[in-house]
């Protein structure tokens, strides 16, 4: 086998005002591996999109222009952006009608609450960044810790860099783990941090506090949107 070797998978990532481009460009990098049709990054226009750190992405297509039948459909994260986004009917319509065709529908870190609030993670086991993963049960999911998370045909990435983690794994679905492995050497992506901090139960529990109360806005305001899920989580 090659060690790349074209295929030709449809992926797009949703993108929207405010969404974190780590959650997409993380994954984005991995999944253009595949060597497929170009990586879609789809939009409500094809007006270009400032994420929360204020860099500028130009969509390929509008909602109208995407591919009805993708492979992967994908939903980064954020903040305010993805509050906005939850409440954007034209977004959700749009995730609705590709997500029920597509052959994968995912998100990173806090895009699952979009995809819960599309209505396409009821009855199914999610993630999503730490600060909101029990959030997920509002929308009738299962709200499930980890970097990657699947359940049939959907897939969840935790926060914000488990967007890599999530595009490997797909690449390895996609194609095999060899050629995941491949395009991670290429990558030469072998996390050593600084410190080690990145999840709550690691980090010091002053330092977690601290952060909870800094995104307290944006929970309370989450809190408002969302309410406990009417009915058990069905399939």
């Amino acid at each position: 086998m090659p060690v790349l070797h074209p295929g030709k998978e449809r992926v797009a990532f949703l993108i929207y005002p405010g969404f974190t481009a780590l959650d997409m460009v993380g994954p984005h990098h991995m999944l253009n591996a595949l060597r497929g049709e170009p990586v879609r990054l789809v939009a409500a226009t094809t007006e270009p999109v400032t994420s929360d750190s204020g860099m500028t992405f130009v969509p390929h297509c509008d909602f109208r222009s995407c591919p009805e039948a993708l492979d992967v459909l994908c939903v980064p994260g954020g903040t305010q952006g993805t509050l906005a986004a939850m409440g954007h009917g034209p977004t959700l319509d749009f995730l609705r009608d590709r997500g029920a065709r597509a052959g994968i529908v995912s998100s990173v870190c806090t895009g699952s609450l979009i995809l819960g609030a599309a209505g396409l993670l009821r009855g199914y086991r999610a993630t999503s960044h730490w600060l909101t993963v029990e959030h997920l049960a509002r929308f009738g999911a299962i709200p499930t810790q980890g970097r990657v998370v699947r359940d049939g045909n959907r897939v969840t990435g935790g926060g914000v860099t488990a967007g890599i983690d999530f595009g490997l794994t797909l690449l390895a679905e996609l194609r095999d783990p060899e050629y995941a492995q491949a395009t991670q050497l290429v990558s030469e992506y072998a996390p050593a941090p600084p410190f080690d901090t990145g999840t709550p139960d690691r980090a010091p529990p002053e330092l977690v506090e601290r952060m909870r109360g800094l995104f307290t806005p944006f929970l309370t305001a989450l809190d408002a949107l969302s309410s406990p899920a009417a009915q058990p989580p069905e399939r």
